[in-house]
């Protein structure tokens, strides 16, 4: 019997990539310089971690991680295949329904080593996109460098020589340095978020199509194993001659065209959002776009109390001022419930990140 590995001979242009043509071969695939063994990952990750800007080790690492996930994918589609082509091999010396049954379904198995191979390549799409985040990041560094050390410089003058004309010099540099930070930051700030969602929209799209795909192709699977007659035979007994050669092909065709014609916009799995999710977010987005509109407000900020400078005394002229006795500089008042309250948070608590998740409602 004539063995077959793979769906189609020649491939077509699917549904799908008509509507989203596929992007070029995965870089991971080619330039392999330790192989595809372990060692190669945890050099990548752990050098990608030791060198480059400091504002851009954190991506660096990240990026090296997801190569060594591609990479991963890679073999795991490869191996796929070559499971689908000897499972067929082992099927061809058994009986007519089970020879026939693996054959078919080696072929359905190889189809998914191959979505995993298209997998990498549109995975390879959301790596590069986050890694261009990260040569942003680098770019970066050398302002924030740059505005640091002269900081640096100015201060140490101060300290040595007050009097140094070097000082107004060195100030005017500082406010050109921190200029040009102040517009690489903002971009910085536009681009990261800009390239973010752009990349996990590559992720979210390919894994979407993929699972999908693998989701067809298993329950086409279960389709042929219903060919296969498992009614137990007393010894002696033959089996009914198997007929269901034309169905098996049947499926595989069946399979074929569910798997060329399947688009986003017809995907089974639906993520539907809770009303109150739906509720929450469309408040974000009004909230966003009202700000957008109407700008913020500074008109206001730093404004005099009454109006004018000279109403301003210092603080030990109030006739409420008092001294601690703890010499502490935080003043410590009593609220209106008698709690105590500081300028470090309430009840003299750091208020940071532990603080928001712990005011967040479950």
């Amino acid at each position: 019997m004539h063995r077959t590995y793979s769906m189609r001979q020649t491939r077509a242009p699917t549904a799908s990539q008509l509507e989203n043509p596929p992007p070029p071969p995965s870089s991971t695939k080619t330039g392999r310089l330790f192989g595809r063994n372990n060692f190669g990952h945890a050099f990548r990750k752990q050098a990608a971690g030791a060198f480059g800007p400091e504002l851009a080790k954190k991506l660096s690492q990240l990026v090296k991680m997801e190569k060594n996930v591609m990479r991963s994918m890679e073999l795991v589609g490869k191996e796929r295949m070559e499971v689908a082509q000897q499972l067929s091999l082992w099927g061809e010396a058994c009986d007519d329904d089970v020879s026939d049954v693996t054959d078919k379904l080696g072929v359905l198995i190889y189809e998914i080593g191959e979505l995993e191979d298209q997998f990498v390549d549109r995975y390879d799409q959301y790596r590069l996109t986050i890694k261009s985040i990260r040569n942003i990041e680098a770019s970066v560094q050398p302002s924030r460098d740059r505005k640091q050390k002269i900081t640096d410089e100015i201060a140490k003058l101060k300290y040595k020589d007050p009097n140094s004309p070097r000082i107004v010099v060195l100030e005017q540099e500082l406010v050109r340095a921190e200029a040009e930070s102040l517009v690489a930051e903002a971009q910085l700030s536009n681009i990261t978020r800009e390239k973010l969602k752009a990349a996990f929209t590559y992720q979210f799209d390919a894994l979407r199509e993929h699972c999908e795909k693998v989701a067809i192709i298993a329950g086409f699977g279960k389709h042929l194993l219903e060919l296969i007659d498992d009614t137990p035979v007393t010894p002696g007994e033959t089996r009914q001659a198997y007929d269901g050669y034309d169905a098996s092909k049947a499926i595989i065709q069946d399979c074929e065209d569910a798997l060329t014609h399947w688009v986003t916009s017809r995907a089974a799995v639906r993520s539907n959002l809770s009303t109150r999710s739906r509720n929450l977010s469309q408040r974000r987005r009004e909230n966003l776009s009202k700000t957008r509109r109407e700008g913020v407000d500074l008109a206001g900020q730093d404004r005099p109390m009454k109006g004018d400078r000279d109403s301003w005394v210092p603080a030990d002229q109030h006739a409420d001022y008092h001294v601690e006795d703890d010499g502490e500089e935080d003043q410590v008042g009593e609220e209106e419930d008698g709690r105590s309250f500081s300028n470090n948070g309430a009840n003299g608590e750091h208020r940071g990140r532990i603080g928001e998740r712990e005011l967040t409602p479950a």
